[in-house]
């Protein structure tokens, strides 16, 4: 008999005992709540900087942190000669990888989220606290709520959030009192890396002061909002020291902005259902873009591609929110000009949200990496500040309030403060360029000439190595009697490239044996030779010189610019919402989408399944959808592959994209704004949590049966098809008559024919079946079903859907 192989866990998993400083060094303090820390806390609130700067730290040869370089920052730190004790231990047998969406999501950003999650305790447990900060952009979000016993709203939350990386404190995950919601979290992200962090750090008078001195002036009115929310602080403060330690920095004083988000004015769609609609990911082919962020996407910068995703995931439900993106749309659609001209600046911009967290990081370490990001920052901040204007100007005609209100923040005159602080060191010549080469060349001569004398000589020795590198090329040509080019990469420097035609006869072989490295690609053949690349060295190391000497100025720069860098915040905020709306503007030109309106019913005239208008041949079929609260339960019948499953998929997808403010595929469009949308589809089993199809059945349908509400919107299709069909038509039975009694719209497929006698006892409810013609062929004797697609107001007639004739 083979012995028992010891089981691996399933998640990556880090035990991160850290953050103490040794006795020879200023001492954090342990905001574990004595008095006596509360002094220390009070004397070390007055300087900040040295309150908040890292001790030196010695690492472990092993370590492998997931935030390592996610902003390119210097990953290989130096170990200073100050032991610490400092421990970060992986599960042996455990894989780091990344959240399997961020590769495979189509059209999405790299996972750059880390998440701090802690529940409360005692007769506060369900109270969740959690803290999410994305290093690419500066805005820390806060949330706290209470949540079930199957943690569905957290779930749902970090999915939204899409994380790296998720913390808990230690004592979550402690040898035989393991919480459940850490097993709920690390079977459910699997692929994400879960560390721990000591409980004490979860603190949240630690976290009320990081908001004190981290917000930035004019967002500080948070701080009202959270002063009570102990939760969501604790999990602030174990993040942002967490994300300091691991990036080797600290974040500037009053620089951050910080966002508490409950679960108001928002759209609950759970994990499940984000999945069965194929919101994002599509479920035959992960890399297909046939999804409705697919059909959605047509944005041209990173924000607005993370607006749109993190909207589609929990779209509004405030309708003054959802009209006012709408007239946007239409005013958009309706004055092509103002359209183009607007799309035309949007495309120009950077990531914002990434230049500003670069801003905002204070490297505890120079390196000429940190160097070269700053100078970058200040390049790529110039770039930005020059697309402003335009905007604006391109804004100016338009009517929308909206619209107005995003013109009139960017008259701010910190965006002019700023460009002419920039414009004393910063060369008016110097702009973002593509190309490796062209941006080097960019960042070398960035400051002005004058400022620093010992980088004017930097730059003028540099200079004459290029020079003396493109003369050593021409020497070469004349004296082998070849056609060369200078080249440049990120990875080899300079190097020759040889262009071999047809008429010449140049292989690797018979080329000069002073040529060293050769490749071939195509019709070219690349090498470098032994002077050249003492050549490529000499330019590197006086490009350190100039990039460290640069870095001098750069950083006296964004220090006098940093308490200016509110009115970039605003500038995020209107370049992705404009980038959104622009695109889903366009969406409206490529097909026929009609303006949604709201009411108290839900009714579509001829509605089309957006993601299949899109990818089929030919036009889907469309059809009708009609509920209201005298009419609120509909049960659709009929038989296999005539379009049941599909048709409630299209009720859900028009739904989400009437409330993110887009037109929908129909000819006429009337919505009720649903608080949350459930769904029970699919009938596969579950091999992971041990769970059978009836069981997966059961779950789903008791997380629906607890949750609906009367604004719900709920697709159920096929419900008890894991068990015996008595047993399956007497849960049927009940569940549909406890959803009669509330007032969410429901829409309910199913092949028990006995469920559509509930319309002799229920006046709300209303059946309705896909039809199919029967034709008989001579030549096969047999019968043929064809599918006609269309739904009709009635009982289906079909029983069985075999061939009758055998």
């Amino acid at each position: 008999m083979m012995a028992a192989q010891h089981k691996q866990p399933k998640y990556s998993m880090y035990n991160f005992g850290l953050l103490e400083t040794p006795s020879t060094g200023t001492r954090l303090e342990d905001t574990s709540g004595s008095s006596s820390n509360q002094a220390t806390r009070s004397r070390h609130r007055t300087n900040l900087t040295a309150q908040r700067e890292t001790p030196h730290l010695t690492k472990s040869s092993s370590v492998s942190s997931s935030l390592s370089g996610q902003l390119g920052r210097d990953s290989s730190i130096e170990t200073p000669s100050v032991s610490r004790n400092y421990q970060l231990s992986r599960t042996p047998g455990s894989k780091h990888t990344p959240y399997a969406t961020s590769s495979t999501t189509p059209g999405d950003y790299s996972a750059s989220v880390v998440v701090a999650v802690v529940e409360g305790r005692g007769l506060a447990r369900g109270e969740i606290g959690m803290a999410s900060l994305d290093l690419k952009s500066p805005v820390l979000i806060l949330s706290q709520f209470a949540d079930t016993s199957t943690y569905v709203k957290t779930v749902t939350k970090i999915q939204i959030l899409h994380p790296l990386e998720i913390l808990f404190p230690n004592t979550a995950c402690e040898a035989g009192s393991t919480s459940k919601l850490f097993k709920v979290i690390s079977d459910d992200f699997q692929n994400v890396s879960i560390s721990t962090v000591q409980r004490k750090y979860f603190n949240e008078t630690r976290g009320l002061q990081y908001v004190q001195q981290l917000s930035i002036p004019e967002y500080n009115m948070v701080e009202m909002e959270v002063s009570s929310k102990y939760y969501c602080l604790a999990a602030a403060a174990a993040l942002i020291k967490y994300v300091e330690f691991v990036q080797n920095m600290y974040f500037a004083p009053a620089s951050m902005r910080f966002v508490f988000k409950g679960s108001e004015h928002t759209t609950m769609i759970d994990a499940t259902t984000a999945r069965n609609l194929e919101l994002l990911t599509n479920l035959r082919d992960v890399k297909s873009d046939h999804t409705l962020y697919g059909v959605l996407n047509y944005t041209k910068t990173p924000g607005g591609a993370r607006l749109l995703r993190s909207n589609i995931l929990q779209p509004p439900s405030d309708l003054e929110t959802i009209t006012t993106r709408q007239e946007v749309v239409s005013e958009l659609t309706e004055k092509e000009e103002i359209f183009y001209n607007i799309q035309a600046i949007i495309q120009r911009f950077l990531d914002i949200d990434h230049l500003l967290s670069l801003c905002i990081q204070i490297p505890k370490q120079e390196s000429v990496k940190t160097a070269e990001s700053n100078i970058t920052n200040v390049i790529h901040l110039k770039h930005t500040l020059q697309l402003v204007p335009p905007l604006r100007e391109a804004l100016r005609d338009c009517e929308n309030p909206l619209l107005k209100a995003y013109y009139k923040s960017l008259d701010d005159p910190r965006f002019e403060t700023i460009m002419s602080k920039i414009n004393i060191v910063i060369h008016e010549d110097t702009h973002y360029q593509t190309g490796a080469l062209n941006m080097r060349t960019q960042k070398c001569f960035a400051v002005k000439p004058g400022l620093n004398g010992l980088l004017d000589i930097a730059r003028r020795t540099y200079t004459e190595i290029v020079d003396d590198i493109a003369e050593l090329v021409k020497q070469l040509e004349m004296q082998y009697n070849l056609p060369l080019r200078t080249s440049y990469s990120m990875f080899r420097g300079f190097y020759i490239q040889l262009l071999c035609t047809s008429k010449d006869n140049y292989t690797p072989e018979n080329l000069p044996g002073i040529f060293l490295k050769v490749t071939k690609l195509k019709n070219t053949l690349s090498f470098t030779t032994v002077d050249l690349i003492k050549l490529n060295d000499r330019v590197k190391e006086s490009l350190q010189e100039i990039y460290m000497m640069t870095n001098i100025v750069v950083k006296e720069l964004l220090i006098d610019i940093r308490d200016q860098i509110g009115c970039l915040y605003k500038l995020t905020e209107c370049v992705s919402m404009l980038d959104m709306l622009l695109g889903f503007a366009h969406a409206c030109t490529v097909s026929n989408f009609v303006k949604p309106e709201f009411t108290d019913t839900l009714a579509i005239k001829q509605g089309q399944h957006p993601i299949l208008e899109r990818i089929g041949s030919e036009q889907p079929i469309p059809n009708n959808v009609y509920a209201s609260e005298e009419c609120n339960f509909i049960i659709i019948t009929g038989p296999n592959m005539s379009g049941k499953s599909t048709y409630l998929r299209q009720i859900a997808l028009l739904q989400i994209m009437a409330q993110l403010g887009s037109y929908v595929p129909a000819q006429y469009a009337s919505f009720r704004t649903a608080d949350q949308i459930f769904s029970r589809i699919g009938s596969d089993d579950s091999i992971e949590t041990n769970c059978s199809s009836f069981m997966l059945e059961m779950k789903e349908i008791n997380y629906i049966v607890q949750s609906a509400s009367n604004n719900s919107l709920i697709i159920i299709d096929e419900l008890g098809r894991g068990t015996s069909a008595e047993e399956g038509i007497g849960l049927c039975h009940a569940i549909c008559e406890y959803l009669l009694g509330i007032k969410a719209f429901t829409f309910f497929v199913t092949h028990f024919l006995e469920l559509t006698r509930l319309d002799s006892l229920y006046p709300n409810l209303e059946n309705y079946f896909f039809e199919v013609q029967r034709s008989y062929s001579v030549e096969g004797n047999c019968e043929k079903v064809i599918y006609t697609h269309v739904l009709s107001k009635g009982k289906t007639t079909e029983k069985h859907y075999e061939n009758p004739t055998g």
